[in-house]
């Protein structure tokens, strides 16, 4: 561990340099370098093994696609890095505890309000309460990461770029996610009308 701690920034950047010029060499050693450190870290926050070692490897991904975009004269290495691993575990702390019971009570409070419509007669307040439960069983088979990403850009209401830039990932991943998802929902929800 005393390694980690005496990492030289300037071959952290080289490395950063390479992964962003995709050198499968030079990612190699920064993850060598600096994997130890950082998964030690998601673990403080985490406090599971394996939930830090799928945090560990998603923030690799993302450094992986994100190194060229990387700022020497905004952080150093470590903490660039590290800040990744940061947000990626408390987005699955988010994702796993809070963010389905945040987004399901703003539904919920949704659904209740549609249901109280003074002008909705009682079949039809009956059809938007089943077509609600739909919604949340289709939503709750969606991958994790998809659900984020679909109830951060609908639920939240935040652009493709800013589901991009909180989730720390390519606008293209998080458009073709959204896309994928909401084409998972419309079948989820199609299979559960012939029902």
């Amino acid at each position: 561990m005393s390694d980690a701690h005496t990492l030289d920034p300037q071959q952290l950047r080289t490395w950063l340099n390479g992964a962003a010029h995709r050198d499968a060499a030079a990612f190699r050693s920064l993850y060598e370098a600096t994997s130890a450190k950082l998964f030690g870290f998601a673990l403080r926050i985490l406090v599971k093994r394996e939930l830090a070692e799928e945090v560990l490897q998603e923030s690799f991904v993302a450094i992986w696609h994100n190194a060229g975009s990387y700022q020497s004269h905004l952080a150093a290495p470590m903490t660039w890095m590290t800040t990744i691993v940061r947000n990626k575990a408390y987005d699955l702390l988010r994702r796993s505890d809070d963010a389905a019971e945040i987004d399901s009570d703003q539904f919920d409070a949704e659904v209740m309000n549609a249901l109280q419509d003074p002008a909705a007669t009682p079949i039809e307040a009956l059809t938007m309460s089943r077509d609600a439960k739909a919604l949340a069983y289709c939503m709750s088979a969606l991958e994790g990461m998809h659900r984020q990403v679909l109830g951060l850009a609908f639920f939240h209401d935040l652009s493709h770029s800013e589901v991009a830039q909180q989730m720390a990932l390519p606008i293209g991943t998080v458009k073709t996610w959204i896309r994928r998802s909401l084409e998972r929902l419309k079948t989820c929800l199609a299979k559960g009308d012939r029902a």
